[in-house]
């Protein structure tokens, strides 16, 4: 199977330390526990543990590419309200 034909997660965890981290991947569980063995993003490697808070599904890794920009580029506060939260 190709990858740009299975179902794309594009998924925001919050790290240890309260900051938001955004990603895409294939399997989502899968890349959660990467992250939290230390295996994952450098970025989450030294803001441990991460916990999923956010996740939507994307037809193929470019439309999940473009999503995670997309996600990354809203301010914090923009963040937290797509996952529903209203607090810091």
């Amino acid at each position: 199977m190709s990858t740009d034909s299975a179902d794309w997660q594009v998924y925001i965890v919050r790290c240890g330390d309260g900051s938001l981290y955004t990603g895409i991947a294939l399997n989502l569980d899968e890349r959660i526990d990467s992250h939290n063995s230390g295996e994952g993003g450098r970025y989450t490697r030294s803001h441990l543990p991460v916990e999923l808070v956010y996740s939507e599904s994307a037809a193929d890794r470019s439309i999940a590419l473009r999503r995670e920009h997309a996600i990354k580029q809203l301010s914090r506060d923009s963040k937290l309200a797509l996952i529903g939260k209203s607090g810091r």
